[in-house]
């Protein structure tokens, strides 16, 4: 009897630490650069909350940095990106090595701050010397493209996306964003990623309809969108709600639609 009360604490003991255990986010392992020869392997421990103000939280975490290259490493910096379970950046952090040679593993603590609660974590470099910058690849962000009405087939550069809303990943350079809807007109969107974006941006795009005005671009883009306005220089247009000055050299042909006017 007194052997089975035994194996009865014995296994609510285990069963509460299980459930502690469960509780604790697990270890996140991220490798720099995410594809090609690996440079850097990153490893994050538990976070632990230093301080919070309503639903801004400050944590701390155990970070080791191993350097899986087959040279010595001077000097780089990292941004750790913090997003929540929808896939939303909610916070960043900073990572700065210095020294660090080949097969050598640094430990250290990162200080984060997180609007939220943290699920996955990205790392981007900031700053990479001479000796990294041909390993690191083109720069890539994520981004939410969206349309109005929703459910738009998506074509980026040419090739099919899904349909909106779609989360994508975006290199830096020129794109061309086509959406196409039963019972809308086709639109072109031409989007430019910066070298300094971010991820976690959004690109909503309305989907023209009779009531729209055409402007086609002489680099053979077309915008279904609103003509506010033309001058010498510039052509104002509103798309998806938002306003944009179009170089007047930029513009090929209008196309205006008849409006009712107010009365």
């Amino acid at each position: 009897m007194l052997r089975q009360k035994h194996l009865a604490v014995s296994l609510f003991c285990l069963s509460i630490a299980a459930t502690l255990y469960a509780k604790d986010p697990p270890a996140q392992v991220l490798v720099w650069p995410a594809t090609g020869t690996p440079v850097l392997r990153f490893s994050f421990g538990k976070f632990r909350e230093l301080s919070s103000i309503g639903n801004l939280h400050n944590y701390l975490i155990d970070t080791t940095a191993e350097n899986v290259w087959g040279k010595k490493i001077s000097d780089a910096t990292f941004t750790l990106y913090l997003f929540d379970k929808n896939k939303a950046r909610i916070g960043e952090g900073w990572i700065t090595l210095s020294n660090v040679g080949a097969g050598q593993s640094v430990k250290f603590q990162t200080t984060v701050g997180a609007s939220g609660t943290p699920i996955s974590l990205e790392i981007m470099p900031r700053s990479l010397p001479a000796e990294l910058q041909p390993l690191a690849p083109p720069k890539a962000i994520s981004i939410t493209v969206n349309s109005v009405p929703q459910g738009a087939l998506l074509k980026v550069d040419g090739n099919e996306a899904g349909a909106t809303p779609k989360q994508l990943r975006i290199s830096a350079g020129k794109h061309l964003l086509e959406f196409n809807k039963e019972g809308f007109n086709p639109g072109k969107f031409p989007l430019e990623i910066g070298p300094d974006d971010v991820s976690g941006g959004s690109v909503s795009f309305e989907l023209g309809t009779s009531a729209h005005d055409t402007i086609e671009l002489r680099d053979g883009s077309v915008l279904t969108a609103d003509v506010e306005s033309v001058s010498a220089t510039e052509v104002v247009v509103r798309v998806g709600g938002a306003v944009q000055h179009l170089i007047r050299n930029q513009v090929k042909r209008i196309s205006l639609t008849e409006r009712e006017t107010p009365q």
